[in-house]
């Protein structure tokens, strides 16, 4: 009995001491606003999102200062591997025991509505950059994430109008076989139709796919005028290499590029992808502001940024100015002031987030530069146009969100 009974008191005095440590760890962590940067890390998509993400995370505490409400600002980062049951452990452990206020960026979009289902239920604000389905702020929107950069819907929207009425009607899709090339093919698809064109056919590739020979057969063999590519990353890098080697390129297909990163454009050149038209949020040589970010960018990555780590600096900035106006870290109250303050930054002109939580602003339709026009490594696109954000966003009522009236 007297062994059972200082069993039980120290089991006791260790539960206590854990209670102590615990309520003064709490403590601490109320002079920190942590924020949480989830990534690819090591795959196919780290060089356009992964450090660099951390990176423009950096800028973004740079430009607003070291510390908000009386508490530093933090930075930590994890990379979740592609793979939605990691990213959804990882995020749920920074919300439990780690204190995160914010989780930001999350590319991949399987990844990303994973993430996303943990945000909502711990009631904590999810800043999306880098994933793409129309869906995170469609059915399966939630009050407390917001999608900053773009989104299946308004990459392919401009893109499919602009090739439909240059002759592109007949279309053919290698299509990444997950939620991000399921949505980009729907969403593109729907423009092609309401555009007068047709799909006439379509292929699914697995993720990370290194061989595209077959898939490119089948489109090569197709009646389709134009072959429009639904992936990104390594898999777009690959498709459009390779399509090139096959000579499409030089064929009277049309390659429509669905998704476009620009680190992946830097390494492939532009002898490969010359002349093919795509849609993007975010070009470094745009304005003397793009300019300036893209700068200062430039001297802690040696690279450009892409359009989704710019995205990581604005939204975070976004964020850090509405936790200072609210006066709060409390989310609702944080959501509200975001939602009510106009986004005017490097990145965008009078963007301003929906209740569905899209962050609506101009797109801009582009085309790759010949290797005779590039004036450098990172000199690879030109304007073709301006696309208005009530334009190149889907309609709000459109969305089928649950959250919106």
């Amino acid at each position: 009995m007297a062994g059972t009974r200082r069993a039980l008191a120290a089991r006791c005095a260790g539960a206590m001491l854990m209670a102590v440590i615990g309520a003064a760890a709490a403590r601490a962590d109320g002079d920190v606003l942590r924020i949480g940067i989830i990534t690819d890390m090591s795959g196919q998509y780290s060089e356009g999102n992964g450090e660099g993400s951390v990176a423009a995370a950096k800028l973004a505490v740079e430009d607003f200062g070291p510390t908000v409400l009386g508490r530093r600002i933090e930075i930590i980062s994890a990379d979740h591997q592609n793979k939605p049951d990691v990213a959804s452990g990882i995020v749920r452990n920074w919300l439990d025991t780690k204190g995160v206020d914010v989780v930001a960026e999350g590319v991949n979009s399987a990844v990303a509505l994973a993430i996303q289902a943990v945000t909502r239920e711990r009631g904590k604000i999810f800043l999306i950059s880098g994933a793409g389905s129309s869906d995170i702020t469609g059915k399966s929107c939630s009050p407390t994430s917001v999608q900053w950069t773009y989104d299946t819907y308004a990459s392919s929207n401009a893109t499919a109008k602009a090739l439909a009425a240059r002759g592109g009607k007949t279309w053919f899709f290698l299509t990444a076989d997950y939620a991000f090339g399921h949505a980009l093919e729907r969403d593109a698809a729907r423009a092609v139709e309401a555009a007068g064109g047709q799909v006439v056919g379509k292929v699914r590739h697995p993720f990370n796919n290194p061989d595209f020979s077959s898939f490119l057969l089948q489109a090569q063999a197709s009646p389709a005028k134009v072959i429009a590519l639904a992936n990104a990353g390594s898999d777009f890098a690959n498709a459009i290499k390779q399509a090139h080697e096959f000579g499409l390129s030089q064929s009277d297909k049309i390659m429509a590029a669905l998704q476009v990163t620009l680190t992946d454009s830097a390494s492939l050149g532009l002898e490969v992808v010359q002349g093919a038209l795509f849609t993007d949020s975010f070009y470094w040589d745009r304005t003397p502001e793009t300019r300036a970010y893209s700068e200062r960018f430039y001297a802690l990555r040696k690279a450009m940024p892409t359009a989704y780590q710019a995205g990581v600096t604005s939204a975070l900035t976004h964020y850090l100015n509405a936790v200072k106006a609210a006066g709060t870290t409390d989310a609702a109250a944080v959501m509200a002031r975001m939602r009510e303050t106009p986004v005017n930054d490097f990145f965008a002109q009078g963007g301003k987030v929906r209740p569905d939580g899209r962050m609506v602003h101009d797109m801009y339709l582009m085309r790759f530069k010949t290797p005779a026009q590039s004036k450098g490594r990172w000199d690879l696109y030109e304007l073709v146009a301006t696309i208005p954000g009530d334009e190149a966003f889907r309609p709000l009522a459109e969305g089928g969100c649950p959250y919106v009236k």
